[in-house]
């Protein structure tokens, strides 16, 4: 198991939206689909776009990245065009109102 950092407080990342934060110099991208909070490394495999600048589809947990389009899951970080190709994913848990993740 690792460790676990608060990244940010639910009031920081409302219903709809997403949050870039760094933790151990890595670019993670936290989002909230639905009040349920989902992080992935941010950025696209293909260019390196932000991810956490992209357009998610609430119904099917996806985050499309805004500079080429490539779709990823929020749940499990693969490609929909190609689930070899796979950004990582955190575990996220919610304590009282701070977000955390697993690092």
């Amino acid at each position: 198991m690792g460790k676990q950092v608060k990244v940010a407080t639910i009031a920081e990342i409302p219903q709809g939206s997403s949050k870039i934060v760094e933790v151990e110099g890595e670019p993670i991208a936290i989002f909230n689909v639905n009040g349920k909070f989902y992080a992935l490394h941010n950025t696209c495999l293909h260019r390196g776009g932000p991810l956490g600048e992209g357009l998610v589809n609430d119904s099917e947990l996806t985050v499309e990245c805004p500079w080429h389009g490539w779709i990823y899951s929020l749940e499990s970080g693969e490609a929909k065009f190609n689930p070899e190709f796979k950004v990582k994913t955190y575990p996220v848990k919610v304590s009282g109102s701070d977000i955390l993740i697993e690092v």
